[in-house]
């Protein structure tokens, strides 16, 4: 055991839980030969008084429902977060862990992930995306609020703390959500800059020179400019941002990247990569601290923590008696926070989903999915989103659910309809901080096309496994007029290949409310809804005529055949709007050539790829080689259902065009007529 040196005895307990913070990382980053100590040891000031004196949590109960939340959104500086999980106390966080950072298997990886560790809020790392996350964070908190605080007992009041860099600030979707918070007075959300001038490149003035406090007056952000390293202006510029009302506060604090490095503190060397054994040992030496010492936590240090857990479980103690007061003068609220916290079954409401008649005429798919919103609205209270500047479009306005707006201003946070502007990857990050509040099924809409600005909330909601829902409607394109710079082409293939992600596409209005459903029941993994502009047929359905839609649910389904239980001699496969060509050819090919055709609903590739081998064979029988797929986009990844000897119609190596709807259809050979043709050739 390492001879702790007498000065331990004396240093004042800030210091030296502060370089215990810095040598863990140190420690940490240099046996992983990787990782990022310049953050953890600029930050590890405020973190200590940010830890210690004001954050609102318990390690004996990670998700205690009245903690503040914590973002670390320069995740990068990952071993801050999990060096003070380790010295507050968190179980699951051992000094092995520390120990195994970055290593296969452990709960420390490179960037934080919050399925994977206790106590980490949000899976940060892609920068930028942990700023607006915590913007939905502190919006959630702010609706919890609203819907069940009273006079009497204010039992929702968390706030949202986040620790952002250069970095993070350079981003644009940093811009987006912070914009959004200071139009919306989110004065439960405090954000640390870590302003310490440095990139990977070199030093920040290489390409960013913002004045970032008159950037944030600019969004109506409290401001306060501080020495990031000094822990008494870090206390003293907490306790004003607790204070400030009706607005977010950015502390902007003045730092030095691996401070205590001797060699490296201050300069781009500190952000990146292992200091080397002799930069180590040289900041040990720095740091008055026993230089054979690995992972070395001090008597004191440890004395200290547990000394402050009677105060972490007293603040859990004193919400649980605040909260069992509230719940016993208010039954019916209570009964509401169940069914936030509990869920509920989506085999419950299949019942109250809108039943749709056959009707050749059809609907948009958007237009069906705002008539299935509105019985979600219903009978989900704690389901909540909005969309991109576009809800006239997209469908998604539920008028007698009033919009989410600031205190004071219309239905205040207690609305469920959100409004992100113009903003859609800060909407995606945003719907993603709600999913990570806990309690609320989120979702954000817009056009299709505009998936390009936002594919990182959407792939990190898929890691993090939020039940995140994205509604994107103009789904191909036979958007028309708008032309091909609103017309995607590309976009389902590339969500296709996304892990953990529903990507459905249905292909009339009963499937729509069948999506929505699987959406409500898809607790560990986020869900797309790709949705029409243009009317598609409502679809039979029953005896004699088309299958249940119920069969979405399992991605891929028999939707029509001429000669039930045999063998076709060819199977046409179909998704979205392009699902009725698919039917209507085959109904008219059996009819004149006395052939045996199938006729596949596939709205969701993962589901129906999860589904048994015996029920994907009883749909997509091997000894049926002749099958064709119609769908307006690329054919990129339809061959594992094609097979050889499979054809595609759709919407290959080119994009759209400006046109009606109408006039594309018979120039990419989107009609029935063409979807008959090439399937009398292959038979």
């Amino acid at each position: 055991m390492t001879q702790q040196p007498p000065s331990f005895a004396t240093e004042p307990i800030e210091k030296l839980v502060t370089d215990t913070i810095k040598t863990l990382t140190v420690d940490a980053v240099e046996k992983a030969n990787s990782g990022h100590p310049g953050l953890p040891m600029g930050c590890a000031d405020f973190a200590f008084v940010l830890w210690t004196k004001f954050l609102r949590f318990n390690p004996k109960n990670p998700h205690w429902a009245g903690r503040d939340r914590f973002v670390l959104s320069a995740g990068h500086g990952s071993m801050l977060i999990y060096s003070l999980l380790h010295l507050t106390g968190f179980e699951q966080m051992t000094l092995d862990q520390l120990k195994q950072f970055r290593q296969w298997g452990s709960i420390t990886p490179g960037h934080p992930e919050s399925h994977e560790t206790d106590g980490v809020e949000v899976t940060t790392g892609p920068l930028g995306q942990g700023t607006a996350n915590s913007v939905g964070l502190a919006m959630a908190q702010k609706f919890y609020g609203a819907t069940f605080n009273t006079d009497e007992h204010p039992v929702c009041d968390g706030r949202t703390f986040a620790i952002v860099s250069d970095g993070d600030l350079q981003e644009g979707v940093s811009h987006e959500g912070a914009a959004l918070a200071g139009h919306l007075g989110l004065d439960n959300l405090i954000w640390f800059y870590d302003d310490n001038h440095v990139t990977i490149e070199g030093m920040t003035s290489l390409s960013y020179s913002d004045d970032v406090p008159s950037r944030f007056r600019g969004y109506h952000w409290h401001v306060i400019e501080i020495d990031g390293n000094n822990q008494e202006e870090c206390e003293s510029a907490l306790t004003e941002a607790i204070d400030v009302k009706g607005k977010p506060v950015i502390i902007v604090a003045k730092t030095i990247i691996g401070k205590g490095s001797p060699g490296r503190q201050g300069t781009p060397k500190a952000h990146s990569d292992a200091f080397g054994a002799e930069e180590v040992k040289a900041t040990k030496e720095n740091l008055g601290w026993p230089v054979d010492a690995e992972f070395l936590v001090p008597d004191r240090v440890k004395e200290f923590f547990a000394g402050l857990q009677p105060k972490w479980q007293g603040m859990e103690d004193e919400w649980n008696e605040r909260f069992q007061a509230w719940a016993a003068a208010n039954p019916e609220k209570k009964k509401l926070w169940d069914q936030f916290e509990n869920g509920v079954a989506a085999d419950e409401l299949e019942e109250f989903l809108p039943v749709f008649e056959a009707d050749e005429k059809g609907l948009a798919t958007r237009a069906s999915g705002g008539k299935v919103l509105e019985a979600i609205f219903e009978h989900v209270p704690n389901f909540i989103g909005g969309s991109a500047d576009l809800a006239p479009s997209t469908k998604t306005w539920i008028k007698p659910y009033g919009s989410y707006q600031k205190e004071g201003v219309a239905e205040g946070y207690a609305g469920r309809n959100l409004h992100f502007g113009i903003r859609e990857h800060g909407m995606g990050a945003i719907v993603n901080g709600f999913a990570y509040h806990g309690g609320l099924i989120p979702f954000g809409s817009t056009f299709f096309v505009f998936l390009d600005y936002m594919r990182p909330p959407v792939r990190l909601a898929a890691i993090s496994k939020l039940q995140s829902i994205f509604v994107f409607t103009h789904d191909s394109i036979f958007v028309g007029e708008d032309g091909p710079t609103h017309e995607p082409v590309e976009h389902h293939a590339t969500l296709r290949c996304v892990p953990n992600l529903d990507h459905f596409r249905p292909g009339d209005a009963n499937e729509v409310s069948y999506a929505y459903l699987a959406a409500l029941g898809n607790t560990d993994k986020p869900t797309v809804l790709a949705l029409t502009r243009q009317n598609v047929p409502t679809l039979p359905r029953g005896e004699g005529a088309c299958a249940p839609a119920s069969g979405t649910l399992q991605g891929g389904y028999v939707l029509w055949e001429s000669e039930p239980g045999e063998v076709p001699d060819i199977i046409l496969i179909g998704s979205g709007s392009e699902l009725h060509l698919a039917y209507e050819a085959g109904q008219q090919l059996a009819t004149a050539g006395g052939i045996k055709v199938r006729v596949v609903s596939l709205p969701c590739w993962s589901r129906f790829d999860h589904q048994s081998a015996e029920y994907r064979e009883s749909v997509l029988p091997k000894a049926v080689t002749k099958r064709l797929a119609v769908e307006a986009g690329s054919d990129l990844g339809w061959d594992r259902y094609l097979g050889p000897e499979g054809q595609f119609v759709g919407v290959v190596d080119k994009y759209g065009a400006s046109a009606p709807a109408k006039t594309i259809a018979e120039k990419y050979g989107l009609t029935t007529a063409h979807v008959l043709e090439v399937a009398k050739g292959m038979v």
